[in-house]
């Protein structure tokens, strides 16, 4: 089974941008891909997600407009790129792999998780 480690979190001001990547020790395109984030005390919440070759994506209506998911799979990498991040997008990242996911926003649909990597937005 493929394992994932997210990379590129850290500290960034608002209005600022970071770009996450997250990459598989095995191939990642047989998966849909997708970033959740999680809050403290809030619930894990779908971010965005991409399809196994790229040609889908959607988003959560938060950071429509402003983040892009995307994924190079001979590089077996998802990227999330996040533009203009506001204090509301302070959380800690996951990147998630799924079969087939008839819901892209539920964390239960997806079997293979990383560690997070935590983004700190400041204003």
């Amino acid at each position: 089974q493929v394992q994932l480690v997210e990379s590129g979190g850290g500290s960034v001001q608002a209005g600022g941008s970071l770009i996450l990547a997250c990459t598989g020790s095995r191939y990642i395109q047989p998966y849909w891909m997708a970033w959740f984030r999680q809050a403290p005390g809030k619930e894990r919440e779908g971010v965005a997600t991409i399809s196994r070759s790229g040609g889908e994506t959607y988003y959560a209506d938060s950071v429509k407009g402003r983040f892009t998911i995307s994924r190079n799979n001979l590089k077996n990498t998802l990227y999330l790129q996040m533009n203009s991040l506001n204090a509301g997008d302070t959380a800690t990242y996951y990147c998630a792999a799924g079969r087939s996911p008839p819901d892209w926003t539920r964390p239960d649909y997806y079997n293979i998780w990383g560690q997070g990597t935590q983004v700190t937005v400041s204003s």
